[in-house]
C-alpha cells in the first residue's frame, strides 16, 4: 500500500512537483543575493535617525519599509510627482530603483499560481500536497529498505538509479516536508481558511492637533532599531488629525504628530507570529542561509523524478502482463517474486494462470512488498525467489528477510518455497534458502517442502508444480512462455584466439560498445556502466537460458571483452567462438556485485585458471592507482594458452601489475595453480596478514583446490579462510 502510494503520487504529480521545486530553487536565491546587494544599517540605527537622513534628503517622503532582507524603500511625493528607491541608511540618499525585479515577480508568479490565479494556486497547493505525500511515504519506505530508523545512513548497495533515490531522498526529505507544510498553510490563510488572528489598535479618538514635532523627538521612534522596523508611514501633509504609524517586529502603534506621544499600540498575537515564522520558513525572507539550504534541497526533487522513474521502469522490465490479477487482500493464493533480471516472474505468470484456469484466486507481487496482514484471506503463500550475486535479495525481493524476521505474527497460510538458479554458481539459490530457513525459524507452517529449479528446467518446474496440484488436490495445466532479458546487439571488433595446440580452442573477443539511451548512461542501467568483473549473457539459439560470462573490461575501456572457451556440444560457446569480425551477436548485462575489488590501496591477490583470467585482466588493466596486485596464472602450455601474454609485460612496466607467478600443467614437471600458491605460501600469508583481498576465478575444481591451499596457508598464520570470507576479502566467481 505504500510503495504504490508513493509510486502514483509521484507519477501522477511528477510535472507539478517538478515546476513547483525548480521555481522554488531559483527563488531561494534572491533573499540571500539581495541581503549582499543592499546597503545594511548599522547596528544600533533608530528608526528616528533614520527617518529623519531621508527626509533631509526627499521632504515629501510619505512612508519607509524595510524588508526582511535589510533592504530600505522610501517612497515621497516631489512636487505632486511620485518616486521611490532603495535607500542607503547611513546617508538617506536612495542608491537603486524601487522597481520589483521582472524575473523574480514572474517566478513568484510561476511558483505560486502558473499564472492562472486562483485555480492555478489550488494546483500547487495540490502539488505541495503530493509532495508532502511522497516525502512521508518515502520516509516509510527508506526505513524498511535499509532496516529501521536506527540504520537511516546505513551504507547502500545495489543499482545506481535506487542507491541515488535513496540517497537523496535521506538527505532531503526534512526540507521537502518543511517546504510542502508551510506551501499548505500559506495557501490555506490565502484563501481565508484559516482564522486570521491579527490585532490592530483602534485609531485614536483625540490627537493633539498639533503638528512640527521633529522626529528625533518622538521617544519611540528614537527607541526603536531600524532592525525591528517594518513599515513607518507620515502623516499626510497639512491634516493635523492625521498620525504616524508604526509597524514593528513586536507590533503596530500610532504617534501623534505633534507631541510624539504614542497614541496606541497592539502586540503581534501568537497566530501572527506563527503564520510570520511559516512564511519566513517557506520562503527564506530573513532567514537567507536557510532559504539557500532549502532551495538546494528542493533540486533534490527532480533528481528524485528521474531516478524514481528509472526504478519504476526497471521494476517493471522484464514482467509479463498477469491478467486477472487479484488484489492480496481477496486472494486464497498468494505468489511472491524475487527476480532480478525478469525470468523468475515468467514463471510466476505461468503458475498463476494455471492456478487461476484451476479455479482459485491468485495474487502475484514482489516479494518486497511483504506484509503479513496483507494475506487475511489466503490459503497459501508460494514464494518463486531466484539469488542475485553471492546470495544476495534479487531486485523485486529487497528487504523481504529483515520483514520476515522482525514480524510478530506470521501469516496463517501454510508457505512453500521454491528457489531458482544455475548449479554451477556457489551460491546457488542461497537466497531462497535463507528465505526458507527463516521462515521455518518464524514457525511458519509448510505447504511443500523447500525445491529448487536449476537453470530454469521447464521440466523440474511442471514436476513441482504437478506435485503442488496433488497437495490443493487439482490439476494444474502448465503453459509456459519464458520472459527473455532486453537485449542489445554486440559487433565483433576482433578476436585472438588460443589453446588449439592443447584441445582447448579459447578465444578473447572484443566488441565495439552499443548504442546506450542517455537515461541508461545516467542511470547506470543496461550497458550504460559496468565493469570488470560483471557479466554478459548470451542466448542461445534454441534455449531460454543464458549462458553468463565475465568482463574482462569496463565501460572506461570503450570496448566488452569477454573470454570464451569453445566446449563439446556447447551451444553458446560454439557460436561465439565462430564469430568473426563485423558479426553480430545479441547479449544483455547483468551486475555481479560478490565480485569487486573493493575500495582502498590493499593489496590484491588474483587467482585464476584458463578463462578465468578474463575478469583478473580486467581488474589489472583498470588498476591506473597502481594498487599492489599479484596475479597467479594457470595455464597448458605458455607457447598455446598464455592468454593475455601480449600485454602484461606492458602492465607490469606501467605499474599496474606488480608480480605474475605462472603455473604449467603440461610438460615435463607439471603445476597448477595451487601449487604456485603453496610455493609461495611465505609471501602469500604476509601480503593476507597485510591486508590483501584475495579473488578466485575460474572452475570449480581449481577453486576448490585453491581454498584447500590457502586454508594451510591461513593456518600457519593463526587465520581462516571463514574469517576471511565473512570480512569480504575472499571471493569467488566459479563455474
Amino acid at each position: 500500500m505504500i510503495r504504490a502510494l508513493h509510486r502514483w503520487a509521484g507519477l501522477l504529480a511528477l510535472v507539478l512537483i517538478g515546476v513547483l521545486a525548480l521555481s522554488g530553487a531559483a527563488l531561494s536565491v534572491f533573499p540571500a543575493a539581495e541581503r549582499l546587494a543592499v546597503p545594511q544599517a548599522a547596528a544600533g540605527l533608530t528608526v528616528a535617525t533614520l527617518a529623519e537622513r531621508i527626509r533631509n534628503v526627499h521632504p515629501g517622503v510619505e512612508q519607509i519599509r524595510r524588508a526582511p532582507s535589510g533592504r530600505i524603500t522610501a517612497y515621497w511625493f516631489d512636487q505632486g510627482v511620485p518616486g521611490a528607491a532603495v535607500i542607503d541608511p547611513a546617508t538617506g540618499e536612495g542608491v537603486a530603483s524601487a522597481d520589483p525585479n521582472r524575473t523574480l515577480r514572474w517566478l513568484t508568479s510561476l511558483h505560486r499560481s502558473l499564472f492562472l490565479g486562483d485555480g492555478g494556486r489550488i494546483a500547487m497547493a495540490a502539488g505541495a500536497l503530493a509532495m508532502l505525500v511522497l516525502s512521508l511515504s518515502g520516509i516509510a519506505l527508506v526505513a524498511r529498505h535499509v532496516g529501521g530508523w536506527r540504520r537511516w545512513f546505513i551504507r547502500l548497495n545495489g543499482p545506481l538509479a535506487g542507491r541515488l533515490h535513496t540517497e537523496i531522498a535521506r538527505i532531503a526529505v526534512a526540507g521537502l516536508i518543511l517546504s510542502s507544510t508551510t506551501a499548505l498553510w500559506m495557501t490555506a490563510s490565502t484563501f481565508d481558511l484559516l482564522p486570521n488572528g491579527s490585532t490592530t489598535p483602534a485609531l485614536p479618538a483625540e490627537v493633539s492637533g498639533e503638528t512640527g514635532s521633529t522626529l528625533d523627538g518622538m521617544p519611540t521612534l528614537r527607541q526603536t532599531p531600524v532592525s525591528e522596523l517594518r513599515e513607518v508611514s507620515f502623516p499626510y501633509s497639512g491634516d493635523a488629525t492625521d498620525v504616524f504609524t508604526l509597524r514593528t517586529d513586536r507590533g503596530t502603534g500610532y504617534l501623534d504628530q505633534g507631541t510624539g506621544a504614542l497614541l496606541g499600540w497592539a502586540d503581534l498575537t501568537g497566530w501572527e507570529r506563527m503564520s510570520e515564522t511559516i512564511y519566513m520558513l517557506h520562503t527564506g525572507q530573513g532567514a537567507a542561509v536557510l532559504g539557500l539550504l532549502l532551495g538546494v534541497l528542493a533540486l533534490g526533487v527532480p533528481a528524485m523524478g528521474a531516478t524514481g522513474v528509472a526504478i519504476w521502469l526497471a521494476g517493471g522490465r522484464g514482467r509479463p502482463r498477469i491478467r486477472c490479477n487479484q488484489p492480496a487482500s481477496r486472494a486464497d493464493t498468494v505468489l511472491l517474486v524475487g527476480s532480478e533480471g525478469g525470468s523468475t516472474w515468467g514463471f510466476a505468470a505461468t503458475l498463476h494462470a494455471a492456478l487461476t484456469k484451476a479455479g482459485l484466486r491468485v495474487h502475484v507481487g514482489p516479494m518486497s512488498a511483504f506484509a503479513p496482514h496483507r494475506y487475511a484471506a489466503a490459503r497459501r503463500i508460494v514464494v518463486l525467489a531466484a539469488t542475485y550475486g553471492d546470495g544476495a535479495a534479487p531486485t523485486s525481493a529487497k528487504g523481504f528477510l529483515d520483514r520476515l524476521i522482525a514480524a510478530e505474527v506470521m501469516p496463517h497460510a501454510p508457505l512453500a518455497v521454491l528457489g531458482f538458479g544455475d548449479r554451477s554458481f556457489p551460491a546457488y539459490c542461497a537466497f531462497a534458502e535463507a528465505v526458507a530457513s527463516s521462515a521455518q525459524a518464524k514457525h511458519w507452517p509448510e505447504l511443500q517442502p523447500f525445491h529448487t529449479i536449476d537453470r530454469q528446467s521447464l521440466q523440474e518446474f511442471a514436476r513441482r508444480v504437478r506435485s503442488l496440484g496433488r497437495t490443493l488436490g487439482c490439476d494444474l495445466e502448465l503453459s509456459h512462455r519464458p520472459v527473455l532479458p532486453m537485449t542489445r546487439t554486440l559487433t565483433l571488433l576482433s578476436r585472438r584466439d588460443y589453446g588449439a595446440e592443447v584441445d582447448a580452442p579459447t578465444a578473447i573477443l572484443r566488441f565495439a560498445l552499443p548504442p546506450v539511451p542517455l537515461w541508461q548512461r545516467l542511470t547506470g542501467g543496461g550497458f550504460g556502466r559496468f565493469i570488470a568483473g560483471d557479466l554478459i549473457g548470451i542466448l542461445p539459439e534454441g534455449s531460454p537460458v543464458p549462458r553468463l560470462y565475465s568482463l574482462a573490461s569496463g565501460r572506461r575501456d570503450g570496448f566488452i571483452e569477454i573470454v570464451v572457451r569453445k566446449h563439446p556440444g556447447g551451444l553458446a560457446s560454439s557460436r561465439l567462438t565462430a564469430l568473426e569480425p563485423g558479426d553480430t551477436v545479441t547479449a544483455f548485462l547483468r551486475r555481479n556485485p560478490g565480485f569487486r575489488t573493493g575500495s582502498g590501496h590493499g593489496p590484491l591477490i588474483l587467482i585464476g585458471a584458463g578463462t578465468g583470467i578474463g575478469p583478473l585482466a580486467g581488474f589489472v588493466r583498470g588498476n591506473a592507482g597502481r594498487r599492489p596486485i599479484h596475479l597467479f596464472f594457470g595455464m597448458r602450455r605458455p607457447s598455446s594458452d598464455f592468454l593475455y601474454g601480449e600485454e602484461i609485460p606492458a602492465w607490469q612496466l606501467q605499474g599496474r601489475l606488480t608480480r605474475l607467478v605462472t603455473a604449467v600443467s603440461r610438460g615435463t614437471r607439471p603445476r597448477y595453480v595451487q601449487d604456485a600458491l603453496r610455493d609461495d605460501a611465505g609471501e602469500v600469508a604476509r601480503l593476507i596478514g597485510n591486508g590483501a583481498r584475495v579473488m578466485v576465478c575460474g572452475g570449480r575444481e581449481m577453486a576448490a583446490g585453491v581454498a584447500d591451499v590457502l586454508t594451510e596457508i591461513l593456518a600457519s598464520a593463526g587465520l581462516t579462510l571463514e574469517a576471511l570470507k565473512v570480512e569480504g576479502r575472499y571471493v569467488e566467481d566459479v563455474y
